[in-house]
């Protein structure tokens, strides 16, 4: 693949704001309705935002770390980011669908790359029926919350929660909760990617609970619907020698 306009963008950080000046002197900065690549400067806060808001232009977007943290960022350099830039790997990936809907009626739609969650509001546990393809698996879950999480988020707040290492490219969702009291020793579950999760809030008014897409919170909820998106996707770019394949991968061996 060969880019020639590159639109940048950078988080607020002090790094990334030095960064984008340097960059923007050796290669311009193209609009990002005129750019081939958007390439994002910062952590993998600013990669998701990033995701959400060029999902529906097909652009695809180049990360490099000049934040926190960087999963989804490839190794920051000045240098030959041209040829950097044709010799990546492209990766394909769907966010999760997510309906919440509140005591009031109102649904709320969200989109999530990393993972929909679902987390207590007070100091009471959650307690949550679990509902798979309209099929009851789970009556009475008592927790913290519960999270959906996809490959690309498996290695992010779902393997924090103790929930498994999805590979990138396997047809598979991991369903995960967090801190669960009843049943202790329920871990979890991996689903087909094209299974239909319903998270039903029990008591909701005694024992509120929060549902959370990426960076949107929807408090209050009562049910939740998340499956994943099978109309929207987006491309990231990856150096050769680390992919995101690579890095999920790598992820499993570490200790």
């Amino acid at each position: 693949m060969k880019f020639h306009r590159i639109a940048f963008l950078a988080s607020e950080a002090p790094d990334a704001r030095r960064a984008i000046k340097k960059l923007e002197k050796l290669y311009g900065n193209a609009t990002a309705e005129t750019a081939d690549v958007v390439v994002a400067l910062g952590g993998d806060g600013l990669m998701l935002q990033a995701l959400h808001t060029y999902m529906e232009t097909g652009i695809p977007i180049y990360g490099m770390n000049r934040g926190s943290v960087g999963f989804l960022m490839n190794e920051f350099s000045e240098k030959n980011l041209l040829d950097r830039l044709a010799a990546a790997e492209l990766t394909t990936i769907r966010p999760l669908k997510m309906t919440a809907k509140t005591a009031d009626g109102k649904k709320h739609p969200g989109l999530a790359f990393n993972e929909v969650s679902l987390l207590r509001q007070r100091s009471q546990a959650a307690k949550i029926k679990i509902i798979i393809d309209g099929q009851t698996r789970l009556e009475e879950l008592i927790c913290d919350g519960v999270l959906v999480a996809t490959p690309v988020g498996s290695t992010a707040y779902n393997l924090s929660a103790h929930g498994p290492i999805l590979p990138i490219g396997a047809p598979l969702l991991a369903l995960t909760p967090i801190s669960a009291f009843r049943p202790r020793r329920w871990r979890g579950a991996m689903l087909s990617h094209r299974a239909k999760v319903t998270l039903q809030i029990l008591e909701h008014e005694k024992r509120p609970v929060a549902a959370v897409a990426d960076h949107q919170e929807v408090r209050n909820v009562i049910e939740v619907e998340i499956s994943e998106d099978k109309k929207r996707s987006v491309k990231i770019l990856f150096d050769a020698a680390h992919t995101l394949a690579e890095r999920v991968l790598n992820e499993q061996f570490k200790f």
